[in-house]
C-alpha cells in the first residue's frame, strides 16, 4: 500500500476526526495551537486542556500576555502539562519570536520552519505541528505514533531521522494542507486506540498488508 492508500483506509474506518480544535477563546485563536504545540511535549492532550483551561480563566490568552506575565506563575498556570519550567520558558520565546512580527498574523504568513527551530526548545515536531495547524503550512507532522505505525507497516526504517521521515510522507501525498492534518490526527487515533505499544491487530483496519501482524500470526 501506499501512503495515500493508508490514508484512504483510516479515514474511511474513523472518520474526520476535525484537529486542531481551537476553542478557549485565545487571541489570535491560532496562538492555542502555538502554545498547545508547546505545551504537549512529553504529555498527553487531557493534561494540555488543563493547562490552556487555566491560561484561559486566568486571562493570558495572547502572545503579549504570556510575556507579561511572571514566570513563577505562568509556571503554576501550565503545571499539569509537566516540566512546567521548562515549558514557561519556550512558551515566552515563542512568543517572544510571534511579537517581532508586526502582528500575529503577519506572523502566521511569514513565519519560517528555519526560524522556529532556533528558538530555544522548538524541535522538528513542535515546529511543524504550529506550522502546519495555525499558520496552514505544508508541513507533515511526525511523531511517535507515526514512527511506530509505518515502521511495523515496513513503510518506512526505524533509523530515519525526522526530517527523512518527513519528505516521504510529503512525496507521497498530495500537496494538500487539509489531508496533511487529517492524516496526522488519524494516525495518532490509530496509534492510541489500536497501534499500541502492545498492539490489537486484529482490531487494526491496517491488518491485512502490516509486515508486523503478518509476522505475528
Amino acid at each position: 500500500m501506499k501512503p495515500v492508500q493508508v490514508y484512504r483506509r483510516l479515514l474511511k474506518e474513523f472518520g474526520p476526526q476535525g484537529w486542531w480544535p481551537m476553542q478557549n477563546g485565545f487571541s489570535p485563536p491560532e496562538w492555542e495551537v502555538c502554545a498547545g504545540a508547546v505545551l504537549t511535549q512529553n504529555t498527553n492532550w487531557s493534561n494540555v486542556e488543563k493547562a490552556l483551561s487555566s491560561l484561559k480563566s486566568a486571562g493570558v490568552i495572547s502572545p503579549q500576555q504570556t510575556l507579561k506575565v511572571k514566570n513563577h506563575v505562568l509556571k503554576n498556570f501550565i503545571r499539569s502539562s509537566g516540566y512546567y519550567t521548562q515549558k514557561a520558558h519556550r512558551l515566552k520565546a515563542l512568543a517572544g519570536f510571534v511579537s517581532q512580527f508586526d502582528s500575529e498574523k503577519s506572523f502566521l504568513r511569514g513565519v519560517d520552519r528555519k526560524d522556529l527551530l532556533l528558538i530555544h526548545g522548538i524541535g522538528p515536531e513542535t515546529a511543524d505541528s504550529i506550522l502546519l495547524y495555525a499558520a496552514n503550512k505544508k508541513f507533515f507532522v511526525v511523531d511517535a505514533y507515526t514512527r511506530r505505525i509505518f515502521t511495523r507497516f515496513g513503510m518506512i526504517k526505524e533509523k530515519w531521522e525526522y526530517d527523512k521521515t518527513r519528505l516521504f510522507f510529503e512525496k507521497n501525498l498530495p500537496k494538500d494542507v487539509d489531508v496533511y492534518k487529517e492524516y496526522h490526527a488519524l494516525i495518532v487515533r490509530l496509534g492510541k486506540e489500536i497501534c499500541k505499544n502492545k498492539p490489537l491487530c486484529s482490531r487494526c483496519p491496517l491488518n491485512g498488508p502490516c509486515t508486523y501482524s503478518r509476522r505475528r500470526k
